[in-house]
């Protein structure tokens, strides 16, 4: 029985040893969630409100811990981090885009990202990742978007590190030491929607790695080996839709002819992007490209040409029955001023329907190639060098006969009659922009396009409108002029834009009464009525904001009343848009209910001004007769003496006592007490104001110095005593120091008998001394004056 009774003991003690290891252990987790959760704080303080955690650009070395599963979107960029370990994002479950670009990472655990199965994006680019691992996307099954161009990585590996992205949408590889890619380094993947491969020294590429693609919409490749850029685009024959070229030269005709392969590719636009191109190989690769079956659109983006047009080889090339839009930006000819006519490819052009040439020097377009654009729809020569001219010559008779829209905007046109008859043939042109010339004046009669709709005349200098401007127009952009007025006659105008302008008023409605849309932004305008809005009776949006015109109560009251133009303004962006001293944003009309405030600010605002002159005037008035100035600096003195040490140095003691008494009571302390103290012997050392305050001095000062080299302190307590305001102005700033102390160094002497409830309250630690410590009171028989005086001696000697 005892046997068991021990056992039972042995098995409770071991059982509280547990639960205590148990409790321990609780607390240390619960511990170090806590210290995790303010490291991550401190390292992302944005991290605790929002379910975005931006830590990017903040110098950390190391993911923060303490990341739990309410983070979406974790930014680590452009920090310093190194390595990535298995337990850093281990409870970011919940993570939708991780990016780490910018770092010095170079090395990351194998199942570091193993949690992450709701992943959509993840940025590696420009670290110091040597080797692509498997392992680390093995578990990413959501994984859309992978960027990994930047690296140090010369290949894929021997496998495909991607084959379990099943969802990948998006990838992005390469840097400028990638060298080789080889088959299988892509299985898996079958459909991407762009594939970005940025191998500049790529050099040994295996025929059919990318084989294994059913489907790329968009593919960049960027490589300077035409061989390999031919053997890619061998295995993607049929799987490209948009191919863009990056960064390659076509400069030797004997390797042309390793891109024939590229006129059986089905793609459907082509880009060639800071390519080279010379004049010696230009004419085999428009043939590659009019043979391609299914060509609608190419692009050639700030490339360069060497040469003048005058092709070494004459194009045999037939025209592509498919191609619909061609565009040239930013291409630069160094001799354009010598470019031939183009009469080489006149007939390859006539199926076009959008060309763009655009910031490439254009001077002219020859006259007979015009005429064989008979497809061509839209038309932009923006940023050129187009005068008036060689318009008139471009745009010839039977030129461009099916052109609806015509942007000529930054030329160097000047003339706007020249420039409109010019353009008068053209039937079909409904939408022109010659914004950002230099024509000055507007002359009063041009001659326009029967059926153009929409004009773009902002920032050419105009000062003024006049009957020039077309009577069809449905659309007028004059922004950015220097237009003081509108008065034209405009009845089919439906939008009329007037921003950065001198208007100081708006344009009459009568003139333009189909008016749906205005933009009178940032002009000058000073007043709006109800008047002028009644007028425009079809008005969905007006933008007047950036002036400074004032919206009148009485106007914003008629609009809230009157339904029909209530509902006109209700239709405008969700707010009623009025920039000026009177603002109303980000409300709907119907709400907008006006303060006084805003009903008359001026009056408002000088009614504040007046009063607070006078709260300040009152106040200097009653500081000066209440002095104010003398509270503060005595106040200034008590900070600096409760800051001072408590007990001066014996040596710095200069009198037995400093006397403290009111100057009605002078008769009594200098002729009977000074006397007594003063002559006997041994003689005390009394500070009397008047004999031993410093001249010149401040009086605190002097209050407070004489207390300091005074042994004990002396009042000399009466009716004249609490009355007098220097007395009171002594106990509160200067012997709160001795009260303070709880010490004997305050002697009190009752010249009069004082009741403690007389005593006014600002005299609080007095009363409580009177009524806690014995204290002296001067007797008025002469018997009992003797032993006065010797009780006094005997206090100002302890």
């Amino acid at each position: 029985m005892q046997y068991t009774s021990k056992m039972f003991n042995q098995m409770k003690y071991k059982s509280r040893i547990t639960h205590n290891w148990q409790v321990w252990a609780i607390y240390m987790i619960f511990a170090a969630n806590l210290s995790e959760e303010q490291v991550l704080k401190q390292a992302c303080p944005s991290c605790g409100a929002t379910e975005v955690c931006n830590c990017s650009a903040r110098g950390l070395d190391f993911i923060p811990p303490g990341l739990t599963g309410k983070i979406t979107v974790l930014n680590l960029a452009h920090n310093r981090i190194k390595h990535i370990q298995s337990q850093d994002l281990q409870q970011a479950v919940n993570l939708r885009a991780l990016l780490l670009q910018s770092n010095n990472i170079s090395s990351i655990d194998a199942d570091s990202f193993r949690s992450l199965g709701k992943l959509e994006l993840l940025d590696l680019s420009n670290n110091s990742l040597a080797y692509l691992y498997p392992a680390w996307f093995g578990q990413l099954f959501s994984l859309q978007h992978l960027h990994l161009q930047g690296n140090s990585y010369r290949d894929l590996g021997e496998s495909s590190p991607f084959s379990s992205l099943r969802n990948l949408s998006s990838l992005h590889l390469g840097n400028p030491w990638f060298s080789t890619i080889r088959q299988g380094n892509f299985e898996g993947i079958a459909l991407l929607d762009k594939l970005w491969i940025d191998g500049g020294n790529l050099s040994q590429y295996e025929p059919g790695s990318l084989k294994s693609f059913k489907k790329i919409n968009h593919m960049i490749i960027n490589t300077r080996s035409i061989n390999v850029f031919s053997a890619i685009v061998t295995d993607l024959l049929h799987s490209v839709t948009w191919l863009e070229v990056r960064k390659i030269a076509f400069s030797i005709p004997a390797e042309i002819h390793l891109l024939k392969v590229m006129s059986s590719s089905f793609a459907k636009k082509i880009s060639f992007k800071q390519t080279l191109l010379t004049d010696a190989t230009v004419p085999d690769i428009v043939s590659i490209l009019a043979d391609m079956p299914k060509l609608v659109e190419l692009e050639i983006i700030d490339c360069r040409l060497l040469g003048t047009g005058r092709w070494e080889a004459q194009i045999l090339a037939n025209q592509s029955q498919t191609l619909r839009v061609l565009t040239i930006e930013k291409l630069s000819i160094e001799q354009f001023y010598l470019f031939t006519d183009l009469h080489t490819v006149e007939g390859l052009l006539s199926l076009v329907t959008k060309l763009t040439v655009e910031n490439t020097k254009v001077f002219l377009v020859p006259c007979q190639l015009s005429k064989h654009l008979l497809s061509l729809q839209y038309l932009d020569l923006s940023a050129n060098l187009l005068g008036d001219p060689s318009l008139e010559h471009s745009a010839c008779k039977g030129g461009w006969p099916s052109l609806q829209t015509l942007n000529l905007s930054q030329n160097s046109l000047s003339d706007l009659e020249i420039t409109s008859k010019s353009l008068s043939h053209l039937r079909n042109l409904i939408l022109l922009d010659i914004s950002q010339n230099n024509f000055g004046e507007m002359p009063d009669v041009c001659e326009w396009p029967e059926n153009l709709k929409y004009l773009n005349l902002s920032s050419t200098q105009i000062s003024e409108v006049t009957a020039c401007i077309p009577p069809t127009l449905e659309v007028l952009d004059v922004s950015a002029n220097n237009l003081r007025g509108f008065e034209l006659q405009l009845p089919f105008l439906k939008e009329l834009y007037l921003t950065k302008n001198q208007l100081k008023t708006l344009p009459g409605a009568v003139p333009i009464p189909n008016i749906v849309v205005m933009s009178v932004r940032r002009n000058k305008l000073n007043s709006l009525s109800k008047e002028e809005f009644v007028s425009f009776k079809k008005m969905e949006l007006l933008d007047a904001s950036d002036n400074s015109f004032i919206c009148s109560c009485e106007f914003l009251s008629f609009i809230h009343h009157q339904a029909e133009i209530a509902q006109v303004l209700v239709g405008w962006p969700d707010e009623y848009i009025c920039d000026s001293p009177l603002a109303v944003r980000g409300a709907q009309v119907g709400a907008v209910h006006l303060s006084l405030m805003e009903c008359h600010r001026s009056l408002v605002v000088s009614l504040i001004c007046a009063v607070v002159f006078l709260v300040i005037l009152v106040l200097v008035a009653v500081g000066y007769k209440y002095h104010a100035v003398w509270y503060l600096r005595m106040t200034w003195a008590w900070l600096q003496a409760k800051r001072k040490p408590k007990r001066a140095l014996p040596k710095d003691i200069c009198y037995d006592a400093f006397v403290s008494y009111s100057e009605n009571d002078s008769d009594w302390v200098e002729n009977i007490m000074v006397r007594e103290l003063e002559q006997a012997c041994p003689p005390f050392r009394l500070c009397l104001h008047k004999r031993d305050f410093v001249p010149g001095k401040w009086i605190v000062d002097n209050i407070i110095d004489s207390i300091e080299k005074s042994h004990k302190t002396l009042f000399v307590l009466s009716e004249h005593f609490v009355q007098s305001e220097w007395c009171k102005y002594e106990l509160d700033f200067s012997h709160f120091r001795l009260f303070d102390e709880n010490n004997d160094a305050a002697i009190l002497v009752l010249l009069e008998p004082i009741q403690s409830k007389a005593i006014p309250r600002r005299f609080c630690k007095l009363r409580k001394i009177m009524n806690t410590k014995t204290y002296l009171e001067w007797p008025l028989e002469e018997d009992r004056q003797e032993m006065f005086w010797f009780n006094l001696k005997i206090a100002l000697k302890s």
